[in-house]
């Protein structure tokens, strides 16, 4: 048969959340037929990662990672369901490949679910007012805003961000992946990112006022 297309591939991936080398064998071994394709997936365990997601994980790892010569710091909890399996290279490479995203990455949330209600709410009234000073018409708008939210998730959401090693995976495909290797449910549960003097407010010279102190003080 003619080669596997790239676009049969990814509409496999997006169907079952296996990785791309996995669903390229698949297709292969099922002739190109997409529906074959996903039950053999399926009876390999590959496309069954979500239905894990409902078991408990409380075994894991809290990973720290440092970045730019102490200026970047990032601790990331990640957890899986035996302390067996937090053990292994597998697992520790990815913790590790966690804490490098968030410290490259910088989101704000885990997931979509975790974006307060008023901080999403005050990003749509940011979007709408910027669509409609646009010009756009007032029936798109809300289309607009939507579409705008979503690439708002893909920066501030871990889960939802592409991965800094394969752009072409979000951090979500990856963990589905990694559960469907590992064959436990692995959660990413919190992290905190610290950046050196993130928050505080630069020290500013003021000339004027060093200059007039000091005849002050040349005076007495």
């Amino acid at each position: 048969m003619s080669a596997i297309s790239a676009n049969l591939v990814k509409e496999l991936r997006e169907r079952t959340g296996a990785g791309m080398m996995d669903c390229k064998k698949a297709l292969t071994e099922t002739n190109g037929d997409i529906e074959k394709a996903a039950d053999y997936l399926r009876e390999k365990g590959l496309a069954a990662a979500a239905k894990k997601a409902g078991r408990i994980a409380a075994e894991g790892l809290v990973e720290s990672y440092i970045h730019g010569a102490g200026r970047i710091g990032v601790l990331v909890e990640v957890n899986c369901e035996t302390d067996f399996v937090a053990k292994t290279d597998e697992f520790r490479n990815f913790v590790r490949e966690i804490a490098m995203q968030v410290a490259a990455a910088k989101p704000e949330y885990v997931n979509k679910d975790d974006v307060p209600a008023d901080v999403l709410e005050k990003e749509r009234s940011i979007l709408r007012a910027q669509a409609l000073n646009e010009g756009k018409p007032e029936k798109i708008v809300d289309k607009m805003v939507t579409g705008r939210i979503e690439k708002y998730y893909k920066e501030v959401c871990l889960m939802e961000q592409p991965f800094i090693k394969d752009p072409d995976v979000t951090i979500k495909k990856l963990l589905t992946e990694k559960i469907a290797k590992i064959g436990e449910n692995i959660s990413i549960r919190r992290f905190t990112r610290y950046e050196l003097g993130e928050g505080l407010q630069k020290r500013q010279n003021d000339l004027a006022a060093e200059v007039e102190a000091a005849t002050r003080n040349a005076g007495k």
